[in-house]
């Protein structure tokens, strides 16, 4: 569009109501002005002066949670209800109706090497799931594992199939492997909105497998690294970003840390991503307050991120709080604020949503494990509760808090 036209279409907009929640801006002889500042007298204003037109659209924010053992869950019939006891036919419509959008999923190389209850999302269970998401008119983040089995901060191993790659032959596997599972998903009409290449990569990926590296610190990054181990994390990183700009262009980036709680080690981390001058768009987060710390501990991090500026949205894409006892491995005791009840549970929800909230740049919140539900399951499901879904193990119904959710919105 032209100038002119554009401007005529600015002023068109200035006299419709509903365009009152976005702002143009104009700038006209080195000063910033808004529509609202401007002479639209008889549909026009004058041209000669103006340098540059930019406009601004609040963003949009998603909210939902990872729900990866849904189909898990409803293979045991497990027993879905309203949080008045009324039976849940559908439960992706039913989240839609509570004002979710988002929903993530995991994805691992190839889960039928580990021994693990939920981790038994491989590309075929996650087609499946990821079809039912985009069907239902919702929003999908996938999550790259890029192992057989959980990859976090202390356990970012490399596929058993990978295992004999050289770094420049894993540098092409990640990403032939990665156009692959995103063709496969396009094929299917299950295109993913959001791609986390890696999930809670703070200190690297495909380190190598557990039996032959250990504890040792081979391809580890830390802040006092080599370098060459920085190099191999970012070519991989690379890889992945090229294979989803190539096969899934209309999807958002995230490259996700979970270092909370130590803001030093959070800002090198993406200082470093910034200077590699990598290829993403969203910060990804994690924050569990029975690991990482109360509410402020959050803010710190979000508040120093924003002002570093680094030209990225942020959202936290992993959080979660007990509706019973603690989790397992609990370091952080927030009872005298949140008990673990579910008005607890609620209470933790409307405080993290008014938090982030006031920070312009989080545009994102999912909650972990949302869907974990024992209530009526006839397999290995119904045991070692997690209370920190958001549905009660014992009766089946939806928690305030998963209504709690669509506030964020």
């Amino acid at each position: 569009m032209r100038l002119k036209n554009l401007l005529i279409a600015i002023s068109l907009l200035a006299g419709c109501g509903s365009a009152t929640a976005q702002n143009f801006y104009i700038c006209q002889d080195n000063n910033v002005v808004t529509t609202s500042q401007m002479d639209f007298t008889n549909g026009s204003v004058q041209t000669t002066a103006i340098d540059s037109i930019t406009l601004h659209v609040p963003a949009m924010h998603f909210v939902g949670g990872d729900i990866s053992m849904l189909t898990q869950y409803e293979k045991q019939q497990a027993q879905y209800k309203d949080r008045n006891g009324n039976p849940i036919s559908d439960v992706l419509a039913f989240l839609k109706q509570q004002g979710w959008n988002t929903m993530r999923v995991r994805l691992f190389v190839d889960p039928t090497k580990v021994q693990d209850k939920a981790v038994v999302q491989d590309l075929d269970y996650v087609t499946a799931l990821a079809r039912r998401i985009k069907e239902a008119g919702l929003l999908l983040m996938l999550d790259f594992h890029y192992s057989d089995t959980w990859a976090d901060p202390g356990a970012q191993w490399t596929p058993d199939s990978w295992k004999d790659l050289g770094d420049e032959q894993l540098a092409v596997r990640i990403y032939d492997y990665t156009c692959e599972c995103l063709s496969h998903l396009n094929a299917a009409g299950a295109s993913p909105d959001f791609i986390q290449t890696g999930n809670e990569i703070s200190y690297g990926m495909l380190w190598g497998t557990k039996a032959a590296v250990g504890n040792n610190n081979t391809n580890r990054c830390y802040t006092n690294s080599a370098s060459a181990n920085w190099n191999r994390f970012f070519t991989l990183l690379r890889q992945a970003a090229k294979a989803c700009r190539q096969t899934c262009p209309q999807a958002q980036i995230i490259i996700h840390s979970e270092r909370t709680p130590k803001p030093t080690v959070l800002l090198d981390f993406y200082d470093r991503i910034k200077q590699a001058g990598l290829d993403y768009d969203i910060i990804g987060l994690s924050y569990y307050p029975y690991f990482h710390g109360n509410l402020s501990q959050l803010e710190t991090a979000l508040t120093q991120l924003e002002k570093k500026n680094y030209g990225k949205y942020i959202q936290v894409v992993e959080t979660g709080y007990p509706s019973k006892w603690e989790v397992q491995g609990t370091t952080y005791d927030y009872t005298s604020q949140y008990p673990y009840s579910h008005a607890g549970q609620k209470q933790f929800a409307a405080d993290l949503i008014t938090l982030l909230k006031k920070h312009p740049q989080v545009c994102g919140l999912s909650w972990w494990y949302a869907e974990a539900n024992a209530k009526g399951c006839t397999g290995n499901l119904n045991t070692g509760w997690y209370n920190a879904g958001l549905f009660d193990n014992e009766t089946g119904k939806a928690l305030d808090a998963l209504y709690e959710l669509q506030s964020f919105k």
